[in-house]
């Protein structure tokens, strides 16, 4: 699309947008829908914390969510969240978050609110944008709504989740009967349908000795498993990320961390025929623990491979 015709488009949507019923371009398709009738929403309010944690305000009352994918490549975050957030601050909202995948904390940010499940919503966390809006009080609010919008290559993706006392206005968007509206899959799940769902997953059961980057020479159902995923899906791109328990200094653990990540990719390209270019590789060292490190039950937890899903163009 021409910059000229792309700029015409923005500017149509954001002229027709009215109230909370809130028009997208011609060609955005609704992938999800889940309202609850009462329910309680907590919304983020800070970026991802370095103690690990977010600030948030909740509301209570209906809550309705939508997401969906709008076929136009070569936009931006920016560009799909902008015109939304006009209309909210026309409305009378009060943005008190607006980030962009930097600033918001990355994918540990990404991975602590609430996002329907993919394929409905596909996050890249390269290029994602998050805000959230209150009507009323800002620690008491009577309503909130949250945008998170994210692009990739062929296609940018959208989530609206509105939340409080909202019978009287009208809504994002009619749910279609049709959309999906499966729960997340749960731990017992396979780890496809989890790494897809959630967008990210622990490869359980990798040995590595304490202090060692070496991969035991041994066969693993979860490689196998996320091998599967990968061959099934060329476009989908992932990071291999390690993390480690919080013995010794903090450079030397990302070092190994990132290092053990190599050793599972090379797993991968090797024995399981994995096309390296869909795996890169990270290392957090112990700054994204999942236990305590205080107990050995604890620092093995933490002495992890996670696969998080960073894009899939197709």
């Amino acid at each position: 699309m021409r910059a000229d015709g792309l700029l015409s488009l923005l500017v149509l949507w954001a002229s027709q947008v009215a109230a909370l019923d809130l028009t997208l371009p011609p060609n955005a398709a609704q992938t999800a829908a889940r309202d609850s009738v009462f329910d309680s929403y907590i919304a983020p309010t800070s970026p991802f914390l370095d103690g690990g944690y977010l600030t948030g305000v909740m509301v209570e009352g209906e809550v309705r969510r939508t997401a969906w994918r709008i076929d136009s490549p070569g936009l931006t975050s920016l560009q799909v969240l902008a015109p939304l957030r006009r209309q909210l601050i026309e409305d009378g909202f009060e943005i008190i978050l607006d980030c962009d995948q930097t600033t918001c904390g990355g994918f540990d940010f990404r991975f602590e609110v609430e996002t329907l499940p993919a394929p409905a919503m596909f996050v890249n966390i390269r290029s994602y944008r998050y805000l959230t809006a209150t009507l009323g009080e800002r620690g008491a609010p009577k309503e909130i709504v949250t945008v998170l919008s994210s692009a990739s290559a062929t296609a940018a993706h959208l989530q609206i989740i509105h939340a409080g006392k909202i019978a009287a206005q009208p809504r994002v968007a009619e749910a279609d009967e049709s959309s999906p509206t499966e729960p997340i899959p749960g731990e017992d799940a396979s780890l496809g349908a989890r790494l897809l769902s959630k967008g990210h997953v622990v490869l359980e059961g990798l040995d590595f000795a304490v202090g060692a980057v070496r991969l035991a020479d041994s066969e693993s159902s979860q490689l196998s498993a996320l091998a599967d995923v990968l061959k099934d899906r060329p476009t989908l791109r992932i990071a291999l990320v390690g993390h480690t328990d919080s013995i010794g200094r903090l450079e030397a653990n990302i070092d190994i961390s990132r290092r053990r990540a190599a050793a599972v990719r090379q797993r991968m390209v090797d024995r399981y025929d994995v096309d390296p270019r869909q795996i890169e590789v990270g290392g957090m060292g112990y700054l994204a623990p999942r236990a305590s490190n205080l107990t050995p039950d604890g620092r093995e937890a933490n002495r992890r491979v996670e696969a998080v899903i960073l894009a899939d163009d197709e």
